[in-house]
């Protein structure tokens, strides 16, 4: 006789071997599968997330600075038929922690080899599109093991030269000098603006009080000729 196995959406049950000999495999998420005594094989292969965290430590750049850099990745193994089969193939009757240290090992070797090909710049700065590189370089190789990598960031980079330092200090000193410039040329066109106003009041004032004269000297004119 046999028994029926149940399995959540969490876990895929692989159902090999069976009567006369068959070398059918069956694989099952989230569903169930009837199992023959003695002569039917059933393991379970975990399919939740796995947070892993490749860390390359005192790896030269393309300039030859050392930098330690740790990232977070979100891995899975894959439910769609072919590549949950080409996973089971791989990883079945193999602990969670195997399949962590397997894709920790593929993530931290494309971490080290696309890191010695940026400048600490490029690193430091762009975050974000280092962990595009990586993600998308590791792809095709975990993918070949039947895991998808949900995610990957970059967590932490620094390094014990004190370049990063350096890096820093000379970016805020660029920030304070701008933000100097900046405060000057405000104070700058503010001065000029404020020349201007003030010129253009001496220059109404100045047409005013000629308007005035001329019109005092009209005046005079005038009087002068009726009294004469």
């Amino acid at each position: 006789m046999g028994n029926i196995h149940t399995v959540g959406p969490n876990e895929s049950l692989v159902v090999s071997g069976g009567c006369c000999g068959s070398t059918r495999k069956a694989l099952v998420v989230g569903g169930w599968s009837w199992a023959w005594w003695l002569v039917t094989d059933v393991q379970r292969l975990s399919l939740e997330v796995m947070t892993l965290s490749p860390r390359c430590e005192s790896v030269e750049t393309s300039q030859g600075v050392p930098l330690t850099v740790t990232g977070v990745a979100q891995c899975k193994v894959m439910t769609e038929k072919e590549f949950l089969t080409i996973a089971a193939e791989q990883f079945l009757g193999k602990s969670v922690d195997h399949i962590k240290c397997v894709i920790l090992q593929t993530l931290e070797g494309h971490l080290r080899a696309i890191l010695g090909t940026l400048t600490v710049e490029e690193v430091y700065r762009d975050r974000d599109q280092f962990a595009s590189l990586v993600r998308e370089v590791a792809t095709p190789d975990v993918g070949r093991m039947g895991i998808e990598i949900l995610s990957f960031t970059i967590k932490d980079v620094y390094d014990n030269v004190e370049y990063l330092a350096s890096l820093g200090k000379a970016r805020t000193a660029a920030v304070k000098r701008d933000a100097n410039v900046g405060v000057a040329q405000a104070e700058r066109d503010a001065g000029i603006r404020e020349a201007e106003c003030e010129k253009s009041a001496m220059d109404v004032k100045y047409g005013a009080n000629t308007k005035i004269e001329d019109s005092h000297r009209l005046y005079s004119l005038q009087k002068a000729q009726f009294d004469s």
